[in-house]
């Protein structure tokens, strides 16, 4: 055991601090595929040497102030389900698990605003608010497996985002711990000219910022009229057009997702299916929201869109939190299956896409695509890749398909000029583009981890950034 243990367990109240191989265990993998394969085989690349559990601000400034003094790593965790690697330490250290600081600190229904701590779970919440008539808006896949806080550490968004926008669109303050252990309020507002936004520095940073320990989100009343529809289309290019079409004009669905003909089969629940399909989704005012269907369905109708009515989007919206596909296959010794989310501009989405279908369809056995989290400028485009003939003999052959899938993946976003992650974040998957993602731009999140952080404990090696300043 590393003398400083003994340290941390003399700072801190007694029970928050784990030493236990379990615990160890469990925070030195995440849900990235590749995490799971390299535990399949008992690689230790990323165990912590202890696990910390604070249960306030004052416990995590504590922390963080020794830690910079004692030039101990610490790399914040919310509830591990991040799919690249983001909560995994590069350096051991101490696992900053957030999961005790859980609670609903505020709700505000005259102003239409909710403040928690970092650590409660995105079902708890949504739960707390729509018992209430009350919802976030924010409904990643991840939403029972996931935190506020790491919402906001990997600047996630969900699957209503076409309307109500990403997690940077819906908070509004946030309390941070930098590394010298001050406590940072940014108070919520509506909007403020004071100078730069400071919630950007630690939105979508990681951790390698600050620990985040308290959120405020906006939140909305339930809106009770929904319509739905299923559209089919004969061809991609038919259905990416309608998307750009639907949402340049001003329209605002509450859900727009548009599937390939591969994925179509398992959106359906029908191996029959032929052709392409397109859920939509509109609510709000009865008179705005039926005035927006149809002026979306005209556009379907356009482009040679059939309607199937609202069946397949309703029984969608019942399973629309299930990861099993994924998680039975991967769990299997040889099994591969991952998911890779990337944006483009409506000008190069299909180029993006017919790449990585064409590419990618070397890896594995069928390769997925949809479109979703759509912009007057462009769209997301997230690929499915699933291998069930067992190509693969190993979890280490596993592990390398996965590898090179990733691979394939950051040439052709490169080629193509995609931006190359959406939502899921950089994490460990991303770390080999992040520099050349973010060009010159690089300089700056250096110099502004150099001021925050000049001793590199929060998650060093992360993000690209440098371990010595420049």
């Amino acid at each position: 055991m590393k003398d400083w243990i003994d340290d941390l367990n003399n700072l801190l109240p007694k029970g928050r601090v784990s030493v236990s191989q379990e615990d160890i265990l469990d925070h030195s993998y995440d849900a990235w595929s590749v995490s799971i394969k390299t535990r399949q085989q008992g690689k230790d690349d990323f165990f912590p040497d202890v696990i910390v559990y604070p249960q306030s601000e004052k416990e995590v400034s504590t922390l963080l102030a020794w830690a910079s003094e004692s030039k101990v790593p610490v790399t914040p965790w919310g509830a591990g389900s991040a799919v690249t690697g983001a909560p995994l330490p590069l350096t051991g250290g101490v696992s900053l698990d957030m999961s005790r600081m859980n609670k609903i600190l505020n709700l505000d229904q005259k102003n239409l605003t909710v403040t928690v701590q970092a650590g409660i779970m995105g079902d708890k919440l949504e739960n707390y608010l729509s018992e209430r008539g009350l919802t976030l808006n924010h409904s990643p896949q991840s939403i029972e497996r996931s935190t506020a806080g790491g919402w906001v550490a990997t600047r996630s968004t969900g699957q209503f985002s076409s309307r109500y926008g990403g997690i940077e669109d819906l908070l509004l303050g946030i309390n941070v711990v930098i590394p010298n252990g001050e406590i940072v309020e940014i108070k919520p507002a509506i909007r403020a000219s004071m100078g730069p936004d400071l919630k950007e520095i630690f939105l979508g940073a990681e951790g390698t910022m600050g620990v985040i320990t308290k959120v405020t989100f906006k939140i909305f009343v339930v809106n009770e009229n929904q319509i739905f529809e299923a559209i089919s289309f004969d061809t991609i290019l038919a259905g990416i057009e309608t998307m750009r079409k639907i949402m340049q004009i001003g329209l605002r669905p509450s859900l727009i997702r548009f599937y390939d003909e591969d994925e179509s089969r398992h959106a359906t629940k029908n191996d029959s299916f032929s052709g392409c399909i397109m859920f939509l989704g509109f609510e709000g005012i009865s008179l705005v929201s039926s005035a927006e269907y149809q002026t979306a369905i005209g556009f379907c109708k356009e482009a040679g869109g059939l309607l199937l009515g609202p069946e397949l989007v309703q029984d969608w919206m019942l399973r629309r939190f299930d990861y099993s596909t994924i998680e039975k296959i991967v769990s299997k010794p040889a099994g591969v299956a991952e998911t890779v989310e990337v944006a483009h501009f409506w000008t190069g989405i299909y180029a993006t896409y017919h790449e990585l279908k064409k590419t990618l369809a070397e890896h594995v056995d069928e390769v997925l695509g949809h479109f979703s989290h759509a912009y007057p400028q462009g769209t997301s485009l997230y690929m499915i890749l699933l291998s069930g003939t067992n190509r693969e003999k190993s979890p280490a052959e596993a592990e390398e398909t996965l590898r090179n899938i990733w691979k394939t993946t950051h040439k052709i976003t490169s080629m193509t000029g995609a931006m190359a992650a959406h939502h899921h974040g950089v994490g460990i998957a991303r770390m080999p583009i992040i520099v050349k993602e973010l060009g010159t731009g690089m300089t700056i999140l250096q110099l502004i981890k150099n001021a925050i952080d000049p001793s590199n404990v929060l998650c060093p090696g992360k993000l690209g950034i440098s371990t010595c300043k420049k």
